[in-house]
C-alpha cells in the first residue's frame, strides 16, 4: 500500500469521526428540547447523515425534502442553506407588505425595506458570530438563547424565553385571524357557487373581470356576505347562511373544533410533511400578483408630501408601522445558528446568509411594489389597500379563492407545530416536561386559542398584530441582545472602541424607538 493512500484513508476516517461527533452534539441539543418519550424534536432528519435524501425542518413551520443535496454526512450545500433561510423567513408578513408601503408612502416604503433588510442582516450576522466569541471549549450545540444565558445569566434565559413566546404566540394569533378570514371567504364562494347565487358586494369596487374592492370604504357595511342578490335563490336560506357564517361572529369559533384537538397531540410531527405548501403558497402569491398587475396596469402618481383623493404622499409619518412589520418579516435571529451549522462550507455562512436576505427582501419588495403600483387609482384610492391584500379581491375571484385554499390548508398544518414549539419552550421551563399532563397542556392551549379567537373577533387587523409582536420580540432578538453581546465580548477582550460603542448603542435605540412608535401611531 502506498503511503499516500494510507494518509488518505486516515484522513477519511478522521473526517467520519469528526462528523459523527458533531452529529451527536446536535442530537444532544435537540434532545434537550423535549421529553425522552416525545420524538418530535429529537434528532430530526436534517441533522442525521443520509446518503440519498434529507428532510429539512424549520422552527417556523416549514418542512421539505431535498434529494441528493448532501455530501453523505448530513451537510447541506450552499444552495440548500440559502433556500432554507428564505423559506423560513417567508411568512404571513408578505400579505401586509403592500399595506405597510401605503402607510409609509411609496418611495419611503421602498427605502425602508432596503434599510431594514440591511440592518436586520447585520444584527443576524452578529448573532451568528456571538457563539464563536465565547471562550469555552465546546459551544457547538448552543443556540442563541444559550448565548444570552451565558452573558446575562438567568435574566437572559427568562427574557429570551419571554420574547420567543411573544413571537410564537403572535404568529399563532395572526394565523387564527387569517384562517378565519380564509375559511369565511372560501365558504362564501362555495355556498354561492353551489346555490347558483350571483351577488354584488355592497362595497366600492372596479368593474370588469378583474374586480378590485375597497372594504374599508364601506364602514357602515363590513365586507361580509351582506349582498344584493340578482339571480334566483332561496332568500330565507341565504339570510340564514349569512347569520351563521359571519367572519368575526361565528367562523373564528368554528375553527376551535378542528384545531384545539390537534394542539393537544403529544407529537404533531405528522403535519410537517404538508408544510411544503408554504413554499407553494409563496410562489403562487408571486404568480397571482404578477397576473393581476398585467391585467390592471400601473397606477402611480408622485406627490411627495401632499395627499389627494386617490394617491398618498411619497413620505408619511406613519412609516414606523412598516418598520414594525419588517422587523418580523426579516426575523430569523432566534434559529439562524441551527440553520447555518449544517452548511457544508462554514466559511460561506456570511455569503449564504446575505444571499438569502437579498432574496427575501427582493420577494417582499416585488409583492409590495407590484400590488401598490397596480392598485387601480382612480377609481379607488390607494388608502383602500387592506392589511391583508387578498381582501382587496372579492370572494368570487377564482385566483384569490385558490390562494386562500392553499394558505388555509398550509396554516392549519403549521398551527399545531407552532403550538408544539410554544408548549416545549414554556412547559419545559416550568415543569421539566413538554407534556406534564393533558390538563396542563389543555390550559395552555385554551389560553393561546382564546387569544386568537378574541383577536379575530374584536381586532382582526393582521398588520397591527404583526407590527406589535414584531417590534416587541425584535427589540430583544434583533436589536438589543446581538449588540450588547458584541460590545461585552469586545470589552472583555479589551478591543471595544468608541465608534463601535456609539454605533451599537444607536442600533439599540432604533429598536426601542421602533417599539414605542407602534403605540403612538
Amino acid at each position: 500500500v502506498e503511503p499516500t493512500n494510507i494518509v488518505s484513508e486516515n484522513d477519511d476516517m478522521q473526517r467520519v469521526t469528526d462528523e459523527a461527533s458533531a452529529m451527536n452534539k446536535r442530537i444532544h441539543y435537540y434532545s434537550r428540547l423535549t421529553s425522552p418519550a416525545d420524538r418530535a424534536l429529537i434528532a430530526p432528519d436534517h441533522v442525521l447523515p443520509a446518503p440519498d435524501e434529507i428532510y429539512v425542518y424549520s422552527p417556523l413551520g416549514t418542512a421539505f425534502k431535498v434529494d441528493s443535496c448532501t455530501d453523505g454526512y448530513g451537510k447541506n450545500s450552499s444552495l440548500v442553506t440559502i433556500f432554507m433561510i428564505w423559506n423560513t423567513m417567508m411568512g404571513t408578513s408578505i400579505l401586509s407588505i403592500p399595506w405597510g408601503i401605503k402607510q409609509a408612502g411609496f418611495t419611503s416604503g421602498i427605502i425602508l425595506i432596503l434599510l431594514m433588510g440591511i440592518l436586520t442582516l447585520y444584527c443576524c450576522y452578529r448573532v451568528v458570530k456571538s457563539r464563536q466569541m465565547i471562550p469555552l471549549a465546546d459551544t457547538s450545540n448552543w443556540e442563541f438563547p444559550d448565548v444570552c444565558k451565558y452573558y446575562f445569566g438567568s435574566f437572559g434565559q427568562w427574557s429570551s424565553l419571554l420574547f420567543s413566546m411573544v413571537s410564537l404566540v403572535g404568529a399563532m394569533v395572526v394565523y387564527w385571524v387569517l384562517m378565519s378570514n380564509f375559511l369565511f371567504n372560501t365558504g362564501k364562494f362555495i355556498y354561492n357557487f353551489v346555490h347558483d347565487i350571483n351577488v354584488t358586494d355592497i362595497v366600492p369596487g372596479t368593474n370588469g373581470s378583474n374586480k378590485v374592492i375597497c372594504p374599508s370604504a364601506a364602514s357602515d357595511h363590513p365586507p361580509q356576505n351582506r349582498s344584493v342578490m340578482f339571480s334566483s335563490g332561496n332568500r330565507t336560506g341565504f339570510e340564514l347562511f349569512e347569520e351563521w357564517w359571519d367572519k368575526s361572529q361565528t367562523v373564528p369559533f368554528y375553527l376551535i373544533a378542528v384545531l384545539l384537538p390537534l394542539l393537544n397531540l403529544k407529537s404533531p410531527s405528522f403535519f410537517a410533511k404538508f408544510n411544503v405548501l408554504g413554499t407553494v403558497s409563496v410562489v403562487y402569491l408571486v404568480f397571482l400578483v404578477t397576473v393581476k398587475a398585467v391585467h390592471l396596469g400601473i397606477h402611480l402618481e408622485f406627490n411627495w408630501f401632499t395627499e389627494n383623493e386617490f394617491f398618498v404622499p411619497e413620505f408619511r409619518f406613519l412609516f414606523p408601522q412598516l418598520t414594525g412589520i419588517l422587523t418580523l418579516a426579516f426575523f430569523i435571529h432566534n434559529c439562524v445558528i441551527t440553520l447555518l451549522q449544517n452548511n457544508r462550507n462554514q466559511e460561506n455562512n456570511v455569503r449564504d446568509l446575505s444571499i438569502a436576505y437579498f432574496l427575501v427582501g427582493l420577494t417582499y419588495l416585488y409583492v409590495g411594489v407590484i400590488i401598490f403600483a397596480s392598485f387601480p387609482s382612480p377609481p379607488l384610492s390607494k388608502e383602500c389597500i387592506e392589511q391583508n391584500f387578498l381582501d382587496n379581491f372579492p370572494s368570487d375571484d377564482i385566483m384569490s379563492f385558490v390562494a386562500r385554499i392553499f394558505l388555509l390548508f398550509q396554516m392549519m398544518t403549521v398551527y399545531p407545530l407552532l403550538g408544539y414549539l410554544a408548549r416545549v419552550q414554556l412547559l419545559r421551563q416550568f415543569f421539566g416536561n413538554a407534556y406534564p399532563s393533558l390538563f396542563h397542556v389543555l390550559i395552555l392551549n385554551l389560553a393561546i386559542v382564546g387569544a386568537g379567537v378574541a383577536m379575530a373577533r374584536f381586532y382582526p387587523n393582521i398588520g397591527g398584530i404583526i407590527r406589535y409582536s414584531g417590534a416587541t420580540c425584535g427589540l430583544a432578538f434583533v436589536f438589543m441582545y446581538p449588540s450588547l453581546i458584541y460590545m461585552i465580548s469586545l470589552h472583555r477582550a479589551g478591543q471595544l472602541t468608541w465608534p463601535v460603542l456609539i454605533i451599537h448603542i444607536f442600533i439599540i435605540l432604533l429598536g426601542l424607538a421602533n417599539l414605542i412608535a407602534q403605540f403612538l401611531l
